[in-house]
């Protein structure tokens, strides 16, 4: 199994990620366009980035210090409990309050009360697992 957030995970994250109708179709209707890193909370730099566009991913790679619009970090051990257990809204909202999931740069506030992005924000969680 690769390493969480390495350029081959990642790289299977965009293909899992592609493979999921509930992502890429669904936010290809509002022209999503971002690039997302993620990584730990203990670590200065995320691991990996994947880059979304019209709502597809582009590319899952490691951070080489790109650009990013969103920076989620939590332990190794929440990613991969909610890998194997994926998280719903109740218990993102939960992991965002206890400041177990921490958005370095982004607005999870954003994220969740537009409902066009927040359902494929949890749906994310569960393609991670898939990985």
């Amino acid at each position: 199994m690769a390493e969480l957030f390495s350029s081959d995970w990642m790289s299977k994250f965009a293909s899992a990620w592609n493979a999921e109708p509930a992502l890429g179709a669904e936010l290809a209707k509002i022209g999503f366009n971002t690039s997302i890193a993620y990584g730990f909370l203990d670590e200065e730099k995320p691991r990996g980035i994947l880059v979304i566009e019209n709502g597809h991913a582009k590319e899952g790679v490691a951070y080489e210090g790109q650009t990013v619009n969103w920076d989620l970090r939590a332990s190794r051990e929440d990613w991969t409990k909610w890998g194997k257990k994926p998280p719903g809204l109740m218990g993102l909202g939960m992991a965002y309050t206890s400041r177990k999931l921490r958005f370095k740069i982004g607005d999870y506030g954003a994220v969740i009360k537009d409902p066009r992005m927040a359902g494929p924000f949890i749906k994310s969680f569960e393609v991670m697992g898939r990985v």
